[in-house]
C-alpha cells in the first residue's frame, strides 16, 4: 500500500514538472523562459591571437546549450524575442604554474567573450558582460596538442556560464 501511495506521488511530481517544462516559461534546466525565439549570432573572434575553430565551436556550444535547455527556436534573422551578439575579445596563454627553479610547469589558455544579450519582451532584462574561462595544461605538451580539447572544454563552460545569466535568475 505504501508502495503504491509512492507510486502515485512521483508519477504525479514529474506530470507537474512536465507541464512546467512544457507551457515555455520555465524548463528543468531552472530557465526562466518567456519568449518563443532566439537569434544566437556567429561571435565573431577579435583577440590579437585568434584560434581557427574557436567562433564556431563556442557559437555552436551556446547555440546548442540554449536550444537543447529551453523550448526556444532559433531564427536565423528577423524579429526574435531575444538576440544574443557578442565577440571574442581575449585569447591567450600565460603561466598558471611555477616550480621552485622558476620554470613554467603549467600553461593557462584563457578566453574571454563579450556578449550583449537582448530581451526584447522586458528590456529591462538585457545586458552587456564580459565572460572570461581558463584551462590548464602541463608545460611539458605544446598548444597544438591539446589546444582542441581545451577550446571545447573552456568553450562549453562559457556557455553554461552565459546560458545561466540569460535564462536561469537564481
Amino acid at each position: 500500500m505504501i508502495l503504491k501511495i509512492k507510486a502515485i506521488v512521483g508519477f504525479v511530481l514529474i506530470v507537474i514538472a512536465i507541464s512546467f517544462a512544457s507551457c515555455g516559461i520555465y524548463s528543468l534546466s531552472g530557465a526562466n523562459v518567456e519568449g518563443k525565439t532566439i537569434n544566437v549570432h556567429y561571435l565573431e573572434n577579435v583577440a590579437g591571437n585568434v584560434a581557427p575553430r574557436l567562433s564556431s565551436v563556442l557559437t555552436d556550444k551556446l547555440r546548442t546549450k540554449i536550444l537543447n535547455q529551453t523550448t526556444l527556436s532559433n531564427v536565423g534573422n528577423g524579429n526574435a524575442d531575444y538576440e544574443l551578439n557578442g565577440q571574442i575579445t581575449n585569447y591567450s596563454i600565460g603561466v598558471a604554474a611555477v616550480s621552485t627553479a622558476d620554470i613554467s610547469t603549467k600553461n593557462r589558455l584563457s578566453i574571454t567573450v563579450e556578449i550583449k544579450f537582448d530581451n526584447n519582451i522586458n528590456n529591462k532584462n538585457s545586458w552587456v558582460q564580459s565572460f572570461t574561462k581558463f584551462a590548464d595544461y602541463p608545460s611539458t605538451q605544446n598548444l597544438q596538442s591539446v589546444e582542441a580539447k581545451l577550446i571545447e572544454e573552456i568553450s562549453e563552460e562559457l556557455a553554461d556560464q552565459i546560458f545561466a545569466k540569460a535564462f536561469v535568475n537564481w
